[in-house]
């Protein structure tokens, strides 16, 4: 199987050269960038299998760039923040990034989180990583689920609503997987990070905040309830 592709764009040297070396030594074949607009270049001319884009770089910002691969693209994006508080991660999130990482960050943390996602995307994960299909969570019995005019279908992983085609990245899609297979239930956020985002440990919960408005933008803002104190549920 291919070698993975990563796309990183971060202006600091230092940092640059280091998380290259080290992704490197992790069997990820690495394209790196100072700036955004070569960044978005490289991403053009490589197609990468995984963007990793620092908040804050020259020329076109991070949030900027995400927003502009995913208007071409769902490959999975993870956003690098100096701050874990900083309203730039909710802007990355929103952007249509999948996950986040604060810096400074450990090698084999940035490592574990770029599995995680490939894992959920279907991609191979580096040398030790198993690969497993994005569509890993729980499928429902029935191939095509209907909650009033939204269809589910299952096993072609696609959405209608009203008839006309959703489009979702593989998180989003993941996402409504899980509220798809206990329709009324609520799911806690923590149990949506472990089952969704593949956390094995306590995560941050405004990601699945943010993909649960972004879902909700796409399939009905009233179709995913909150249920204050305890997590979402998806209504029949």
């Amino acid at each position: 199987m291919a070698d993975t592709h990563v796309l990183f764009v971060e202006d600091d040297d230092v940092i640059r050269e280091a998380t290259q070396l080290a992704l490197e030594r992790d069997g990820f074949v690495v394209t790196a960038m100072p700036d955004g607009l070569a960044g978005l270049e490289a991403f053009r001319a490589d197609r990468p299998d995984i963007a990793l884009l620092d908040v804050m770089v020259p020329g076109l910002d991070g949030v900027s760039l995400c927003r502009r691969i995913r208007d071409e693209s769902t490959v999975p994006v993870i956003m690098l923040s100096a701050r874990a508080d900083s309203i730039d991660v909710v802007l990355g999130l929103e952007a249509g990034a999948d996950d986040y990482v604060t810096k400074p960050f450990d090698g084999a943390v940035l490592v574990a989180r770029i599995r995680a996602v490939l894992r959920r995307f279907g991609h191979a994960s580096g040398p030790d990583g198993s690969g497993a299909a994005a569509t890993e969570a729980a499928a429902p019995a029935e191939a095509v689920l209907r909650f009033g005019d939204l269809e589910v279908d299952t096993e072609g992983m696609e959405v209608r609503k009203g008839g006309q085609p959703v489009a979702l990245t593989p998180t989003e899609m993941r996402l409504l997987l899980e509220f798809s297979n206990s329709p009324g239930t609520v799911l806690s956020r923590d149990r949506l990070l472990e089952r969704v985002w593949d956390y094995g440990w306590g995560g941050d919960t405004r990601v699945v905040d943010v993909h649960v408005q972004r879902l909700r933008g796409k399939i009905g803002q009233d179709r995913i309830e909150t249920v204050r104190g305890f997590g979402y549920k998806l209504r029949g």
